[in-house]
């Protein structure tokens, strides 16, 4: 049995995909940063944003950042395992991630490449969802 609880974030992540949006053509920017690790006050700090915490607990923590279109959802993991539970059912539903060492930013693809350039970290995107036949795992650029 796992104890764990990852549906509340699950669900906000979910929300914020829903409201942002999915697909768009832009750029990562040209300079990435060594990753940065900390808490996550530390991480949004590093990500200049004020976080609106939305579950604190010894297993995740999780904020929003931004307004509008640049809303995105910043989380923190106590471990790197529950960090790739909490990616792998994330990424059913879709979007854009940027991953570093037990945390993950979710987000619209832009607002995700615009973070990495501070906070460094890998992209990574969920299943396609939206109609077209592309094979889910398959990154890179698409149309």
């Amino acid at each position: 049995m796992r104890p764990t609880r990852p549906m509340p974030a699950l669900a906000t992540a979910a929300v914020v995909l829903a409201l942002t949006g999915c697909g768009s053509d832009g750029d990562a920017g040209a300079a990435v940063p060594g990753t940065a690790t900390g808490s996550l006050e530390h991480l949004a700090a590093e990500a200049r944003c004020a976080p609106d915490m939305q579950t604190d607990a010894d297993t995740i923590r999780q904020a929003l950042c931004g307004k509008g279109d640049e809303k995105y959802v910043l989380a923190t993991f106590a471990t790197d395992r529950g960090q790739r539970e909490w990616l792998d059912t994330a990424k059913d539903y879709g979007g854009h991630y940027l991953v570093g060492r037990k945390w993950v930013a979710v987000g619209h693809e832009d607002v995700v490449a615009d973070l990495r350039g501070r906070l460094g970290g890998t992209l990574e995107e969920g299943a396609r969802h939206g109609g077209g036949g592309h094979a889910p795992g398959h990154g890179g650029h698409g149309g």
